[in-house]
């Protein structure tokens, strides 16, 4: 039976740069991808890299908003890693970190915007308020109609449909052994640690691990069932759009605290325009079908676009060249799910929200705690897959 250090299962973001992480300290990794690398919601996003507090944690209220405040701890922490990593890889990954504006219309929204820009504060987050003449200085593509932003000058986007491929080849550089079209089967334990079943096609191979990591994305509640656990991960659909090539318009990554929306423009000129409009998942016989991709929904698509043309006028005149979806997973919390599950030793856990922006500090962390190297909290206390261990208390 073959051996490894560590089986990663899951070929996105997170997977590959924790299997890189850890093959240049020397560890044994193998990483499964059951379809093709990059295939979900690493590759299917937008790109954003937004480290202000995200409007989906402002819109359910101020309690959920004061508990994801505390995610911008670990924001502070994903500025450096995407700084490292343009520094390592150069332009190949088209990271761009020009800055993003987070914009409001409305008193109510400004408001709001003040309430989050004082949370940000509290967590050394550099925030800046502008007023309508500050926003029309540095974004003069804006509407006439924004009363004001709150500035992070770190803001950006990156390209996430050559990132994934570029850390597994620098993984794959390191010795990590990289597989997709394979999938995990069958687990059992044993006092030597996690003894797995793998299938390729018609082939099936036994291994045996020290440590697993689930980085499965939507996935991570029917891989959890392997290891006869609970893990509260659903899947939503979400829908992006590009429009055609243009001259520079757009140099910000660009936010609505009242409204779904982000946008921000290619180094080729296409614009991207997302910020959480849902996709419809397909129905199975028991379950939504994550094998199928999610299906546009025409009402939220023209919202959309509505409120993208609201917030930069000039958007309207560009002809749309492609819409397309992805499905992200999302807690119950909202918080993403990542670190060691106590109740099963040696299984870790990375899922769920941010996870494209909060990717590479997921694994850079995670590659420490799974390596040793870190005793006591890591900085992924608040994320940890025990908050929910309740659900797991009948599961023997």
């Amino acid at each position: 039976m073959n051996a490894v250090d560590v089986l990663i299962v899951g070929g996105g973001l997170t997977g590959c740069a924790t299997a890189w992480h850890l093959a240049e300290r020397g560890a044994r990794v193998l990483l499964i991808e059951a379809g093709e690398l990059n295939g979900g919601a690493s590759g299917q996003n937008a790109g954003s890299l937004h480290f202000q507090i995200e409007r989906r944690f402002l819109e359910n209220g101020p309690a959920l908003a004061d508990q994801a405040s505390r995610v911008l701890a670990l924001n502070r922490l994903a500025i450096e890693d995407w700084r490292i990593l343009d520094q390592q890889f150069g332009p190949a990954m088209e990271i761009v970190m020009h800055g993003g504006l987070m914009v409001a219309h409305s008193d109510a929204e400004v408001a709001l915007l003040e309430r989050k820009a004082a949370r940000e504060a509290e967590f050394g987050v550099p925030t800046e308020l502008l007023d309508a003449t500050g926003v029309a200085k540095i974004a003069p593509y804006l509407s006439p109609d924004i009363r004001a932003a709150a500035w992070l000058a770190d803001e950006g986007h990156a390209n996430p449909r050559t990132i994934t491929r570029l850390l597994a080849a620098r993984a794959i550089e390191s010795g990590a052994t990289v597989r997709s079209r394979t999938r995990l089967a069958d687990v059992s334990r044993s006092a030597r640690g996690f003894h797995l079943t793998l299938e390729s096609g018609e082939a099936r191979e036994q291994i045996r691990a020290d440590r697993v990591l689930l980085a499965t994305g939507a996935a991570t509640m029917a891989t959890g069932v392997l290891f006869n656990l609970h893990l509260p991960v659903f899947p939503a659909g979400l829908t992006m759009t590009a429009t055609e090539r243009t001259a520079p318009m757009i140099g910000h990554l660009v936010q609505h605290v009242g409204r779904r929306l982000s946008m921000k423009q290619t180094e080729s000129g296409n614009i991207l325009i997302g910020g959480g409009w849902a996709s419809k998942l397909q129905r199975g016989a028991t379950s939504f079908d994550l094998s199928c991709p999610a299906t546009i929904d025409p009402d939220a698509l023209q919202a959309n676009l509505r409120a993208a043309a609201d917030t930069v006028p000039g958007v309207a005149a560009l002809n749309i060249i492609r819409s397309w979806t992805g499905i992200v997973a999302l807690t119950a919390d909202q918080l993403p799910l990542v670190g060691a599950v106590s109740r099963a030793p040696g299984l870790y856990v990375a899922a769920g929200g941010s996870g494209f922006t909060l990717g590479p500090t997921f694994a850079r962390l995670l590659a420490a705690e799974m390596a040793g190297e870190r005793d006591g909290d890591s900085g992924l206390a608040l994320f940890s897959p025990d908050r929910f261990d309740h659900l797991n208390g009948f599961m023997g």
